[in-house]
């Protein structure tokens, strides 16, 4: 092996570390952490109890009706 090389191989090494050492320090990072206000859920729901009172009352009309339906 010439002194040439040598010093060819070391710089290479040298370039390949510097190189390394670069792209360690551009990795990403993740943080978590929690909001600052809390999470509000808004549901607006709206129950009709009167569209069951009319199903049960054209259900009991069928029945009469119809007695060997069910």
């Amino acid at each position: 092996m010439t002194r040439y090389s040598g010093l060819r191989a070391r710089t290479a090494i040298g370039t390949m570390i510097a190189v390394l050492a670069l792209l360690g320090a551009c990795t990403p990072t993740v943080q978590v952490a929690a909001p600052k206000e809390p999470i509000t859920i808004n549901l607006n729901i709206k129950l009709d109890a009167d569209v069951r009172v009319r199903l049960e009352e054209a259900a009991k009309k069928d029945i009469k009706t119809n007695p060997g339906i069910f």
